[in-house]
């Protein structure tokens, strides 16, 4: 991640996400993450869905990180998006949106996955990995956190703690700090439904307009 949007921008048509396009046709699998944005004049930190069969969904981090002065760089998004594919639900958020419970609540079970993709530094990890997990348990879904490793050009370090939690707020993972990996995880769409029939706290839920 960068602050520098002006440089690093694309066009949803730009090197980024033409080539993603073409690895999950390749290997007949979705692909997600987020890049730098250009649209209108305006630039967006942007979460990206990309499916085998060429679909793309695109979502706008909403919560811009103010203490890194985010919003000095970058437009704001206000919608939520979530994904339908191969019958699950799926929503996808950037980074410092895990802070804010309410903009991902899970208003009648809408998604199955959460996918939060992240550049969070290790000195904030115990945050990192209390909140994918309460996000996880209050909104009965399955939450995927995806985060970077090394050091940036402020002298950050960033030692991954990328994970999945299960609705319980189990976690299924077990990536070691600070290393590249792949992992291949299992979910149950068929439990967590089941979970959801036995355990339906989500129907006592307060509601939330947004304005």
């Amino acid at each position: 991640f960068s602050m520098e949007s002006r440089l690093l921008a694309e066009s949803v048509s730009g090197n980024t996400i033409t080539t993603l396009k073409e690895q999950a046709s390749y290997h007949r699998f979705a692909i997600a993450g987020s890049y730098i944005a250009m649209e209108n004049d305006a630039y967006y930190n942007r979460g990206f869905f990309l499916t085998p069969e060429g679909e793309a969904f695109f979502y706008d981090k909403h919560h811009l990180f103010r203490p890194g002065k985010e919003q000095e760089h970058f437009s704001t998004g206000n919608r939520k998006v979530i994904i339908s594919y191969r019958e699950w639900n799926i929503c996808l958020m950037i980074c410092y949106d895990l802070r804010f419970p309410v903009w991902s609540r899970n208003v009648n079970n809408e998604y199955d996955l959460l996918i939060y993709v992240a550049n969070w530094p290790s000195s904030r990890r115990q945050v990192w990995d209390t909140l994918l997990q309460a996000r996880a348990i209050e909104n009965l879904s399955y939450v995927c956190g995806v985060n970077r490793i090394g050091n940036d050009r402020n002298i950050l370090h960033y030692d991954g703690g990328s994970a999945i939690y299960s609705p319980q707020g189990e976690k299924l993972t077990a990536i070691p700090n600070g290393k590249e990996a792949i992992e291949t995880i299992s979910l149950d769409l068929a439990s967590l439904q089941l979970f959801r029939e036995r355990f339906s706290v989500w129907k006592d839920a307060d509601s939330f307009i947004f304005t």
